[in-house]
């Protein structure tokens, strides 16, 4: 193992000691560390973090903007001890302002979704993926939330979940409604029909009793199964996409029953784990179906006053 290669698993180990996750960030340090290793290893400099950020897979500015701040923060930590370490300035490589417009499912499509997650391939991994599914539609959990959640988090009888250690290191506690919790708890059943013991302390499991992962990889047919497209140009949909939808389907059935939807969103932004409620604002003006459902909410309140 290369000098940077220690230095990189002792700036993750730190980190995470401090609560922090790290999953996907873990995954870019150890990347950036191979792409100087390949390169005769360090120092890190900045032009070297540029060439690394750049060469993002998906070539997408965003990519780009994340894997630069990935490098920044290991070269902050390399610096205390390594003189020759280059740190990028801040605002190099910076993030985008705009954001996708992200992919609203359909309760119809969410359905499809659900039986064809049924059809999957062993009994467990059907059972898994559907309660995956389900939860993510019913609660807007992040993927990454999902996937991390441990049976003990669940609480059956107060109705109730434990998001832990989420983005930035947050944690909540969020309600269920009921049909939601009346799932979880079959879910659980089955489970233990089918895997009495688990080897993993996790709440959805693959057939083998560890957590699920690799779940785009089976998002993805699924999708091509339930026969969801998107118009040319736009980002195909992702799991992720499911939060996007509790969000929109949230916001838009406030406003078709004429609550203040203003004075709710804290308590929106809240549940979903949002640091910033300028992140829940958002949607109010990124997502064409809520547009439309304000218009004819205007358009109902300008009937009312003539």
């Amino acid at each position: 193992m290369s000098a940077l290669s220690v230095a990189a698993q002792d700036y993750l180990a730190i980190r995470r000691a401090l609560g922090v996750q790290l999953i996907a960030h873990g995954r870019l340090v150890e990347d950036y560390v191979a792409h100087l290793d390949s390169r005769g290893g360090g120092p890190v400099t900045v032009q070297n973090a540029v060439d690394w950020a750049n060469a993002a897979p998906s070539n997408s500015r965003r990519q780009a903007a994340v894997r630069m701040s990935v490098a920044r923060g290991f070269a902050r930590y390399l610096a205390g001890s390594d003189t020759a370490t280059q740190i990028p300035p801040a605002r190099m490589l910076p993030m985008p302002t705009t954001r996708s417009t992200p992919v609203v499912f359909s309760e119809a499509q969410i359905a499809e979704l659900l039986a064809c997650a049924t059809r999957l391939s062993p009994p467990l991994r059907a059972a898994s993926f559907h309660t995956l599914i389900g939860l993510m539609a019913a609660t807007g959990l992040r993927t990454a939330e999902a996937r991390s959640l441990d049976r003990d988090d669940i609480d059956l009888s107060a109705g109730t979940l434990v998001v832990r250690c989420s983005k930035f290191g947050k944690s909540r506690q969020i309600p269920l409604h009921p049909s939601t919790t009346t799932a979880l708890a079959a879910y659980l059943r089955r489970r233990a029909r089918l895997c009495p013991r688990p080897v993993s302390d996790a709440l959805l499991i693959t057939p083998s009793g560890d957590r699920m992962h690799t779940l785009s990889q089976t998002f993805k047919p699924l999708l091509r199964e339930a026969g969801i497209t998107v118009p040319a140009g736009r980002r195909a949909p992702r799991l992720h996409d499911l939060r996007h939808t509790f969000a929109v389907a949230t916001l838009r059935d406030w406003h078709r029953a004429g609550l203040d939807v203003q004075r709710r969103l804290p308590a929106l932004s809240a549940y979903l784990g949002h640091v910033n409620p300028a992140h829940t604002y958002w949607y109010l003006q990124a997502v064409p179906e809520l547009m439309a459902v304000l218009a004819d909410r205007l358009d109902d309140t300008a009937q009312e006053q003539r």
